[in-house]
């Protein structure tokens, strides 16, 4: 789960670690007294959306103009004039792709005088199973870009669960940063608080970009990127409570209420599979025949008739799917329980796309012998590949199997 920059920073004030203050805004309206309350005499104007590059971003909309969507405001009236630009406009950055995200809400922060700008990130190294830090000096700049033009900018360390945070760790970002004395200190005291929060937070990505060393030698996080691990989410319910829904795809926030492993993709052929290896599978072998998977959709090992009803019907709700294919291994799961749930989701909300259905395991007889006796018109695949081919063949006929 992903939540807002500002978010992200009330997060990590309440560790202790340094951040401009800031106010978050819904209303055009708002950003007089948010600008005045915060005393300038410069302000950034900072677009929030999930996702990065904002700053280098450009609105759909004319009326936005084109400064992207994080601005410096030299006054009053030039954060009024931002807001009432920005708010209710699609921005659209590298990670939007072209669709681009609408900004619902601004935050307004105090203006900082830079003297250097650092990457901190923290995550979860998954070879290791501990977490790890990346630091750079080439602070605000796309760090995939860094890895690839200057990799041994890049210095990677993780952090042992029986020792947790040590001073070395802190050494270890400071001379990696070019920093000594006070600033070195600092360093470590922020590393030592963002591993604290990551752990009790349950996070799974924390990402500062910039941190800054302003000219009165202090050290600020600039900015804040965290996603948290969605398995933990009960233990936080505080957490729970930053969700932005309009920042999510409405089928994924479906899929969520049944507890199905759904993510949408950009193309065509819808999946349904239980177990994650083999929805990974079957996503690979259409690629491999030539077309492209509209979704990942793992029903779990123990989907029950609604689950799969239900999962049925967000895939049927995605416009850009021209072809179904349902491919089950029933081992915990039954082939039958997947046929009847098919069956009811097709007779509720019709089926207008090519579907074909590969059953194999738990009940494959009783399985097929649902599917066959329904009168609908479902394409049988006898392994994966067979269904992978029909599923491409009948979706390149335009429907015809």
């Amino acid at each position: 789960m992903n939540i807002h920059e500002y978010q992200g920073k009330a997060v990590l004030k309440e560790f202790g670690v340094p951040v401009p203050r800031g106010v978050a805004i819904f209303k055009a309206e708002e950003a007089e007294a948010a600008a005045k309350d915060l005393g300038g005499p410069v302000w950034v104007v900072k677009s929030q959306i999930h996702a990065g590059g904002r700053g280098k971003g450009k609105f759909q909309e004319p009326e936005a103009g084109d400064k992207g969507g994080v601005r410096l405001a030299r006054s009053v009236d030039e954060v009024k004039r931002f807001a009432g630009e920005m708010l209710g406009r699609t921005l659209v950055t590298l990670q939007t792709g072209p669709a681009g995200k609408q900004v619902n809400r601004l935050y307004i922060e105090e203006g900082a005088e830079i003297d250097r700008e650092f990457y901190l990130s923290a995550l979860v190294d998954r070879e290791t199973g501990r977490v790890a830090f990346v630091v750079s000096t080439e602070g605000g700049m796309d760090i995939e870009a860094v890895a690839h033009d200057t990799p041994e900018k890049i210095h990677t360390f993780s952090i042992d669960p029986a020792t947790g945070y040590m001073p070395h760790h802190g050494r270890t970002v400071a001379q990696a940063l070019g920093l000594a004395g006070e600033q070195a200190k600092q360093a470590g005291d922020i590393v030592s608080k963002l591993y604290k929060a990551f752990l009790a937070k349950d996070m799974s990505m924390l990402e500062i970009n910039p941190l800054i060393l302003t000219k009165d030698g202090s050290l600020r996080c600039l900015d804040a990127k965290i996603s948290f691990d969605s398995n933990a989410l009960y233990r936080h319910k505080d957490v729970v409570e930053l969700r932005d829904l309009s920042e999510e795809d409405s089928k994924e926030i479906e899929a969520s209420k049944h507890d199905l492993a759904y993510i949408s993709l950009d193309d065509t052929i819808g999946c349904m599979v239980n177990g994650a290896g083999l929805a990974m599978a079957t996503l690979d072998i259409i690629k491999l025949y030539g077309e492209e998977p509209a979704n990942f959709l793992d029903v779990g090992g123990g989907a029950t008739e609604d689950k799969v009803t239900a999962a049925f019907k967000i895939i049927t709700a995605d416009p850009n799917v021209q072809g179904i294919l349902v491919n089950i291994f029933g081992g915990i799961m039954k082939c039958d329980v997947i046929a009847r749930g098919v069956i009811a989701a097709v007779k509720t909300v019709g089926l207008k796309v090519p579907l074909v259905v590969r059953l194999e395991g738990t009940n494959v007889a009783e399985g097929k012998e649902i599917i066959r006796s329904s009168g609908l018109n479902v394409i049988s695949a006898d392994d994966l590949d067979d269904a992978a081919q029909k599923i491409v063949a009948a979706v390149r006929a335009g429907g015809q199997a």
